[in-house]
């Protein structure tokens, strides 16, 4: 997979299908039908979050002036519309899956990128980049921290997923095609023999979810109930018609839950290879809603018995075409420093681990015996390159690529910014395009949407002496293997335009307290908790 996205599975399977595999027949999951239904009678309205991948107001809007998208039109006319909520960063799916259902930034919940570097383990986390970073990481330690260690260890288990919060208050949820799914409750991932073979994964991996689990062929339900496509042309199941036709079977077999959330991928991909203005992607979208809602009675039904919400995880750029060289080579920046090889095992010489994620890197410097403004200095004067930080004790420094302006700022102060959030700035706020009157004691955030506490998340989320690299719109950053768009859409990275996504609430005239995707979470709850 060239996305973002953990579209991880995805994007290993897609690899898996290239190397010439042939499907095999799984074994039957778990019913989790007898325990998913609601015990709060018909008259308690269910809540569906929607999430879908790569979905931007622009596009939306676009199309509903054109009249190409008459249900979202329709669940925009008859709820709320929000065009910039705040995602998490880095902005990679991962990360913000883990944002949206814990409420946390990387900080808390310890995901700090679709690719980073484990000091504790001393080796490069992939999750599932592009097909060929991922065979010369080795598709055995992708599949094991992608279907392993993801729920399993490396979210913080201190940090409770919207899943477990549900369960502690005997509602009942679900997740349909969600990377993120820890909960309290017993299941179990059917590995295929074919996936098998490359990796040293068991037949079965038992995992722990909410009460309804299903993701693609590897835990299906409905396998003996409904035919699904979840072969491998079909992405093993990982794809938008998989994810509301298991919806569309809650809905007429009268089993929702309290909470269901569903992961919808397919746009990602598109906008990936044609950039932000493709809309049919979006056109297809709509359709599927449009099915969805006729598994009601009317729209009407729909709404009075649902709360639908529909959210983005992240915008994307779009990146320059090749003949204006967008891509930048990070290893070309540090000639003599031993920098770790994609897929090779770290040792005493090693200097440099690159961990990038496309318009978004983490540069690992292994030795004390230089600090990282060294390293900083050594990129500065790209003029691709846009922000350069780094934390000293509780200090944040940030560097303006190309003109070297500085700012460094820590948590607690006297500014408070439209979060409530306190801090101390010193230098050179335009850095960071921060307005600050400090008549007021006021903060407000520029083309940089809530940048002190992302970068802040990003730079606490994880032990290791680290900078944050993140490249100016229309270019993203390239190690040895790394995946790379060029003409196309690159996320990853601070800016608004990958930073803001849409919120569509449909059912209720309930808002969350802020529009960030850290407070969905406790908005969701404050929903349930109230029918």
């Amino acid at each position: 997979m060239r996305a973002k996205k953990c579209l991880i599975l995805v994007m290993i399977f897609t690899l898996i299908l290239a190397l010439g595999c042939q499907k095999q027949e799984l074994a039957p999951k778990e019913q989790d039908l007898v325990r998913v239904k609601s015990i709060k009678g018909e008259d308690s309205k269910k809540v569906i979050l929607l999430q879908i991948d790569s979905l931007m107001a622009q596009a939306i809007d676009r199309g509903i002036a054109q009249k190409e998208l008459p249900t979202i039109q329709f669940l925009i006319e008859n709820g709320q519309y929000y065009k910039n909520v705040v995602s998490s960063f880095p902005t990679m799916s991962v990360t913000i899956d883990c944002s949206l259902l814990t409420g946390t930034y990387p900080d808390s919940h310890h995901v700090p990128g679709l690719i980073w570097y484990s000091m504790k383990d001393h080796k490069l986390i992939n999750y599932g980049t592009g097909p060929i970073e991922v065979i010369k990481h080795g598709v055995d330690p992708v599949l094991v921290d992608a279907l392993v260690n993801l729920n399993g260890s490396h979210l913080n288990r201190q940090v409770p997923t919207i899943y477990e919060d549900l369960a502690r208050l005997g509602l009942k949820s679900g997740s349909i095609n969600g990377l993120i799914y820890r909960g309290n409750m017993d299941h179990t991932l059917t590995i295929p023999p074919w996936i098998q073979v490359p990796a040293s994964l068991p037949k079965t991996i038992p995992v722990k979810g909410p009460d309804f689990l299903a993701l693609g062929s590897l835990s299906d339900p409905l396998e003996d109930i409904k035919k699904m496509p979840d072969g491998l042309i079909s992405r093993m199941g990982l794809n938008n018609q998989f994810s509301v036709e298991t919806v569309k079977y809650l809905i007429e077999a009268n089993k929702l839950p309290d909470f269901l959330y569903v992961y919808l991928p397919d746009l990602d991909q598109k906008i990936h290879k044609k950039g932000p203005s493709e809309l049919e992607g979006v056109k297809k979208l709509d359709q599927q809603l449009h099915s969805l809602l006729q598994s009601f009675d009317s729209p009407k039904e729909a709404l009075d018995k649902v709360i639908f919400i529909l959210v983005g995880d992240s915008g994307m750029t779009q990146i320059l075409p090749a003949r204006e060289n967008p891509v930048i080579d990070l290893p070309s920046f540090f000639n003599g420093y031993k920098i770790l090889p994609q897929g090779e095992t770290v040792t005493d010489e090693t200097e440099i681990v690159l961990a990038v994620n496309e318009t978004m890197a983490y540069v690992y410097h292994l030795k004390a015996d230089k600090p990282l403004r060294d390293l900083a200095d050594l990129l500065k004067a790209d003029p691709r390159i846009e922000i350069i930080s780094w934390k000293e004790k509780e200090w944040i420094y940030a560097i303006q690529g190309e003109n070297s302006k500085e700012l460094r700022f820590k948590a607690n102060g006297k500014l408070v910014d439209p979060y409530q959030q306190k801090w101390t700035v010193e230098q050179n706020a335009e850095v960071l395009d921060l307005k600050i009157n400090t008549q007021h004691h006021a903060l407000k955030y520029g083309q940089y949407p809530d940048v002190l506490q992302r970068l802040s998340g990003a730079l606490f989320s994880h032990p290791g002496d680290y900078l944050i690299v993140t490249a100016k719109p229309g270019y993203e950053l390239a190690g040895r293997s790394s995946p790379t768009h060029k003409g196309g859409g690159g996320h990853g990275s601070l800016g608004q335009a990958e930073s803001l996504v849409p919120l569509i609430v449909s059912g209720t005239d309930q808002k969350p307290q802020y529009l960030r995707l850290i407070d969905i979470k406790s908005f969701l709850l404050k929903l349930l908790a109230k029918q």
